[in-house]
């Protein structure tokens, strides 16, 4: 059974470059491209989705990161810039995201950032393989974990990582078809697992932190169990020409599965069925990020969907909404 979605909108010529990441809020979207500007879009005032603020030379190099907690209360985002820097910002009460910290490049470079649902602890990969934990409270680093070895000059590429929402795992994907999770009470790994052979762009935990989907140049996502660290399934796939998965996202129930890749096609996922229910390509560049966007009980604006949205963007410098296909309020 296939369920539909339907383009709500475009914000044509979003950025003046490649758009990398979004990282959405309860009432804003946020986007990060090749340029050195944030910009933020309003996602409950109106169907256009205005642009409500730019923060110009956030990252002098431009930016390829930018993530917010996945179920918390959107007051804080971090951004990672190519100059190695991360960034955190705080959103205030009047709505405007101000500098809160700034973490300097240390021994490597950080490249993929994640929040806890708490919003207090930032995980960060590097480009010599390791991950690292910092409490934002006390912006200090509580966990600095290993996936290779000093003699070698380090561990693989960190091109992905996760926060479990209860803060316990981290997981991390990198460019030798490595995944870890590593428990952050103890400060080791618990799972190194197998599965995808090639590099791995996206790991996402579900809601629950009961799975853990990982994908990437394999065409392929890998489902893990998190109790026991096993390889349950895979989704996609079955031919030589599978596009690089780019980004993952579960819905707030952790029934659907969002995924990105390098054709412009964002699928949707039913990870029960391990079905593909939708698809969509409004572009034939690629896609560098898909994310839902928290989910509301109403319509917030005229034209705004009651059910599920989700965004797109990449390539083509745009972002795109879409909406379930049912609840738009007519007002």
């Amino acid at each position: 059974m296939s369920k539909q979605y339907l383009t709500l909108h475009t914000v044509d010529n979003a950025h003046i470059a490649d758009i990398f990441s979004l990282a959405a809020t309860k009432s804003c979207i946020l986007s990060a491209s090749g340029s050195s500007t944030l910009h933020i879009h309003a996602t409950t005032t109106s169907s256009s989705f205005p642009l409500i603020q730019s923060i110009s030379n956030a990252h002098r190099l431009g930016i390829h990161h930018v993530c917010t907690s996945r179920g918390g209360p959107g007051h804080v985002a971090v951004s990672a810039g190519f100059g190695g820097e991360l960034k955190v910002w705080t959103c205030k009460d009047t709505g405007d995201w101000v500098l809160y910290h700034e973490i300097a490049p240390d021994k490597s470079r950080a490249w993929a950032v994640a929040l806890s649902a708490d919003e207090n602890f930032l995980a960060a990969t590097t480009e010599d393989g390791r991950v690292v934990v910092w409490d934002l409270a006390a912006k200090s680093k509580v966990q600095t974990y290993e996936t290779g070895s000093t003699s070698t000059g380090g561990g693989p590429f960190g091109l992905a990582v996760d926060l479990s929402r209860d803060g316990r795992l981290t997981a991390s994907g990198h460019q030798n078809g490595g995944v870890y999770v590593f428990n952050n009470d103890t400060g080791r790994m618990v799972y190194s697992l197998s599965g995808l052979a090639k590099p791995v762009r996206a790991v996402a935990f579900s809601p629950g932190c009961k799975r853990l989907a990982a994908a990437g140049d394999a065409g392929i996502i890998a489902l893990y169990d998190m109790e026991h660290g096993e390889h349950v399934g895979n989704m996609g796939g079955g031919g030589l020409g599978n596009a690089w998965i780019t980004s993952l996202d579960w819905n707030e129930t952790g029934e659907y599965l969002l995924s990105a890749s390098l054709d412009g096609k964002v699928k949707v996922w039913d990870v029960a069925r391990g079905a593909c229910v939708a698809t969509h390509s409004e572009t034939d560049k690629a896609l560098w990020s898909a994310r839902w966007l928290p989910r509301s009980d109403k319509a917030l604006g005229p034209g705004m969907a009651k059910g599920e949205m989700f965004a797109t963007a990449g390539a083509n410098r745009s972002v795109t909404f879409y909406r379930e296909a049912t609840g738009i309020d007519t007002r």
